[in-house]
């Protein structure tokens, strides 16, 4: 991760390395995130995830504060099928709090919450996104933003809403998931040409 830096102000030198209790390896003074303890408790407790994406998206945090469950509408968003279960910090910490994960006790409830989901929900937050390497990750995060948009303005129509069913996203996920490359790659110039 990153310093605590504004990410469109990130480069390679700002980049820190962490041990799985979120203790920076060689930290040189630099300050550390305060919610660096939501990635390294999610990777102690699903090693099979190698990315980790927490975000502030717009059109997901609703869906946090609503009770109205994020499903797949939308074939891209296919991996949403087993749906996005919501972490309360509230109900974790027994208090009301600021709001923020920053200790592993908090960390570890939400990895909890996140369970075997590629996405759970933070109530008035955000999410957290997983996935097994950095183009998935990405991917999951753009397209659960994408979904969360599409799927309000579904509702909003006011007719009933056709999510994917599960066959049929299983099928899309198993499709899209050998097209990664394809975002990633335009993402990722795009990201490097700043």
């Amino acid at each position: 991760m990153s310093r605590s830096i504004a990410p469109e102000l990130v480069t390679v030198a700002d980049v820190l390395e962490y041990d799985l209790d979120s203790v920076p390896v060689d930290p040189r003074g630099r300050v550390s995130y305060l919610e660096r303890f939501i990635h390294g408790e999610i990777y102690k407790a699903r090693p099979d995830i190698m990315a980790v994406v927490h975000s502030h998206s717009p059109s997901v945090i609703p869906f946090g504060a609503t009770g109205i469950p994020l499903r797949p509408l939308y074939h891209m968003s296919a991996f949403l099928v087993g749906g996005a279960p919501v972490f309360d910090i509230r109900a974790a910490s027994g208090a009301m709090t600021d709001m923020l994960v920053k200790t592993p006790a908090l960390g570890a409830a939400l990895a909890r919450t996140l369970g075997r989901a590629p996405v759970a929900l933070m109530r008035g937050h955000g999410a957290v996104v997983v996935g097994v390497a950095l183009p998935q990750v990405v991917f999951r995060s753009v397209y659960t933003e994408m979904n969360a948009k599409l799927q309000a303005q579904a509702m909003a129509l006011g007719g009933p809403v056709t999510y994917l069913d599960p066959d049929e996203a299983r099928q899309a996920e198993a499709s899209i998931a050998g097209t990664l490359g394809r975002p990633w790659e335009l993402w990722r110039k795009k990201a490097l040409s700043r």
